[in-house]
């Protein structure tokens, strides 16, 4: 098996835990759940763009998940703040 042959595969992977995780953060019983699926969605995508960055042969795509994943942080702690004040 080639070393493209596994990336893909852990792109595909990743892809599927994504997609799982938008579940939890349609049906998340809880605001805090639904916040906490939503960071984990977005590390698995950043760890996504990172894997098709090497597939790819693509150093953009990592600039692009960098700056992807500081946003998402940045996103979270905003999010993370704003239920702090309701519950």
């Amino acid at each position: 098996m080639t070393t493209e042959a596994l990336f893909s595969y852990a792109a595909a992977v990743l892809g599927l835990a994504a997609l799982a995780m938008l579940g939890r953060l349609v049906a998340g019983p809880t605001l805090a759940d639904r916040a906490v699926a939503l960071d984990a969605m977005n590390t698995l995508v950043v760890a996504l763009m990172i894997i098709l960055s090497v597939i790819f042969d693509s150093v953009v795509m990592v600039d692009v998940a960098i700056v992807y994943a500081g946003l998402s942080f940045v996103g979270t702690m905003f999010i993370a703040r704003y239920l702090e004040g309701s519950m």
